[in-house]
C-alpha cells in the first residue's frame, strides 16, 4: 500500500514541477527548460545548394532566393490556408447530410401485481439527417464575399513578400559589390601609401628627408591598413546578409560578378508621373488594402442580413429494428421506417442592439479601410518621388565622381613625382594620396549607388514582380 502514494507522487512531478521564477532580479532556469530543444535542433535544415565555384548573376540569385527563402513558403501556405477558408464558407450553400447508426440493449424488472417480471428490449437504428438553409437574406453570400476578398488579399500579400525579398537580395547584392569595390580601392590606397613610405625612407637614408616626414608616411600607411580592415569586415557582413536572403547559412561562400561587369543604364527611361501611375496600379500592398475595403463591405452585407429571418429545413429519415422479450414469453420483433420533416423560421426580434452595433462596426471598418488606402496612396507617391530624385542624384554623382577620380589620380602622380625631385614636401604628397583614396571610394560608391537607386525605384513602383520586368524563374 505504501508504493501507491509514491507512484502518484512520481507521476505528478511533470505536472506540478513547473513553477514561476522565484524572484525578478535574476534569470530562472526551471527543470522543464531541459526538455525544450535549443534553437532549431528538432527542425530539419535544408542542404546548401550554392555552387562555391560558380559566379552568380543577380537574376540567378533572385530566382534562387524566391525558390528557397522560407518567407515565400510562409506566404504561400498562408494563401493556401485562406483559400481553404473560402471553401469552408462556400460549403454553407450546400446541405449537410449526416448518418448515425445506434444499437442498444435494455433490461429491467417490471412490477405487475405482487411480482416482478423481467423485460428485455434490443434496438437497432440507422438514421440519416439532412439540414439545409433555404434562405438567410444574403448572410452566407456576405461571408463568401468576405473570404473571397481575403483570398485576394492573401495573394497580394504573397506577391508583396516576393517584392520585398527581391529588393532584399538586390540591396545585399549591391552592398556586396560596393564593399568588394571598396576593398580594391583600399588595397590600391595601401599600395600608394606604402610607395610613399618607401620613397620617404629612401630619401631619409640619403639625407634628403626628415624623420617627421617618414613618420607622417608611416602614419598614412597605418591609416590605409586600418581602412582596409574596416572594409573587409563590412564585406563579410554583406556576404552573410546575401546568403541569409537566399535561404542558406550566413557562412556560405557566394561568388558574384565584379562591379565592372554589371550593366548600368545611363538615364531613366520614364518620367516620374509614369512611374507613379504604374506604382499605384501594381503595388501589391495597395492592392491588398483595396481588398480590405471589399472585405468590410461583405461583412456589412452579412451584418444587414441579421435583421431578417432565416428559414432552415431538417429531414431525418431512419430505419428501426426492435426486439422485445418479456419473462415467460418468446422474443418479439418489429421493423419500420420512421422520420420527420421540420421547417424552422427564426427571426431575432430583440438582441440588445448587437445587430445594430455589428452593422455600425462594419461601416466603420469600411471607412477605416478607405482612409488607409488614401494614406497608402499618398505614401507611395512620396516614396516614388523620393526614389526618382535619388536616382537622378546618383546619376549626377557618378559623373562627378568619375571626374574627381581622374583629377585626384593626376594630382597624386604629379605630387609624388615632384616630391621625388625635391620640389614638393611630403605633406603635399600625403594630402594628395588621401584625396585619391577618397576619390576612389567615392567612385565605387557612386557607381553602386546608381544600381541601388534603380533597385529602390523598381521596388517602390512594384516593377520587380512584373513578368516583363525580369527573367522568369526556373
Amino acid at each position: 500500500m505504501d508504493a501507491i502514494p509514491l507512484l502518484i507522487l512520481i507521476l505528478a512531478v511533470p505536472v506540478f514541477g513547473q513553477r514561476p521564477p522565484e524572484s525578478p532580479d535574476r534569470p530562472w532556469h526551471s527543470p522543464g527548460e531541459r526538455r525544450v530543444p535549443g534553437g532549431t535542433q528538432g527542425i530539419r535544415q535544408p542542404p546548401s545548394w550554392i555552387d562555391a565555384a560558380r559566379v552568380y548573376t543577380l537574376a540567378e540569385l533572385i530566382d534562387l532566393a524566391e525558390g528557397h527563402n522560407p518567407e515565400t513558403r510562409v506566404a504561400w501556405e498562408s494563401a493556401r490556408a485562406q483559400a481553404a477558408a473560402l471553401g469552408i464558407a462556400r460549403s454553407e450553400l450546400y446541405p449537410i447530410l449526416s448518418a448515425a447508426a445506434t444499437a442498444g440493449l435494455d433490461r429491467e424488472e417490471i412490477p405487475f401485481g405482487t411480482q416482478y417480471y423481467r423485460q428485455t428490449g434490443a434496438d437497432f437504428q440507422l438514421t440519416l439527417e439532412l439540414n439545409y438553409t433555404v434562405f438567410d437574406f444574403g448572410a452566407r453570400r456576405g461571408r463568401i464575399d468576405a473570404e473571397s476578398a481575403r483570398v485576394l488579399a492573401a495573394d497580394f500579400s504573397f506577391n508583396d513578400v516576393h517584392r520585398r525579398l527581391i529588393y532584399r537580395v538586390q540591396e545585399a547584392y549591391y552592398r556586396l559589390l560596393n564593399d568588394i569595390g571598396q576593398e580594391d580601392a583600399a588595397r590600391a590606397n595601401l599600395a600608394n601609401a606604402q610607395a610613399v613610405q618607401e620613397s620617404s625612407e629612401e630619401r631619409l637614408n640619403n639625407g634628403l628627408a626628415t624623420l617627421p616626414d617618414v613618420l607622417e608616411a608611416r602614419s598614412a600607411t597605418a591609416q590605409s591598413q586600418y581602412d582596409l580592415q574596416a572594409v573587409l569586415g563590412a564585406e563579410q557582413i554583406a556576404r552573410g546578409d546575401l546568403a541569409t536572403a537566399l535561404g542558406v547559412a550566413a557562412s556560405t561562400a557566394i561568388r558574384v560578378q565584379p562591379l565592372s561587369e554589371v550593366p548600368t543604364p545611363e538615364s531613366i527611361g520614364d518620367t516620374v508621373e509614369k512611374v507613379t501611375e504604374r506604382a499605384l496600379s501594381q503595388r501589391p500592398d495597395l492592392q491588398r488594402e483595396m481588398e480590405d475595403i471589399s472585405t468590410a463591405e461583405a461583412e456589412r452585407k452579412e451584418a444587414k442580413a441579421a435583421f431578417y429571418p432565416r428559414l432552415d429545413v431538417n429531414v431525418h429519415p431512419g430505419a428501426e429494428s426492435l426486439f422485445f422479450q418479456q419473462q415467460t414469453f418468446p422474443w418479439g420483433h418489429t421493423g419500420d421506417v420512421a422520420g420527420g420533416l421540420n421547417m424552422n423560421l427564426s427571426w431575432t426580434v430583440f438582441d440588445g442592439g448587437a445587430r445594430r452595433n455589428r452593422l455600425a462596426q462594419a461601416e466603420a471598418n469600411i471607412r477605416r479601410s478607405e482612409a488607409q488606402v488614401t494614406a497608402t496612396r499618398d505614401q507611395i507617391e512620396d516614396d516614388v518621388w523620393t526614389a526618382y530624385a535619388n536616382l537622378n542624384t546618383a546619376f549626377r554623382q557618378r559623373e562627378a565622381a568619375a571626374s574627381l577620380l581622374d583629377a585626384a589620380t593626376q594630382s597624386y602622380a604629379a605630387a609624388l613625382e615632384s616630391y621625388n625631385y625635391g620640389v614638393r614636401n611630403l605633406l603635399d604628397v600625403t594630402a594628395a594620396q588621401r584625396a585619391l583614396a577618397q576619390a576612389r571610394s567615392a567612385d565605387v560608391l557612386a557607381r553602386t549607388q546608381v544600381l541601388a537607386a534603380l533597385a529602390d525605384l523598381a521596388f517602390r513602383a512594384g516593377d520587380s514582380i512584373q513578368m516583363n520586368a525580369r527573367k522568369p524563374g526556373p
